[in-house]
């Protein structure tokens, strides 16, 4: 299980909770993660709603399914 890898760049699941339990790597590293898989309205929203309600999704989802909040799964 710990080699499994998550949504922060690949990163170990450990690594990647770590990341989203601290907010401003969280919002960091969701908007690039999305900027990569190339989502830019879905960056844009993370930019403007990311300190708040996004932050603690992203991290429930981190937790508990291994992968940040989708805000646009398209």
């Amino acid at each position: 299980m710990a080699n499994k890898k998550s949504d922060y760049f690949g990163l170990s699941y450990i690594v990647s909770v770590i990341l989203a339990i601290i907010p401003i790597t969280s919002f960091v590293c969701g908007f690039i993660t999305r900027l990569m898989d190339g989502k830019i309205v879905a960056a844009i929203l993370r930019l403007l709603l990311g300190w708040n309600i996004i932050w603690l999704l992203d991290l429930i989802f981190m937790i508990l399914q291994k992968h940040i909040f989708r805000i646009l799964p398209v």
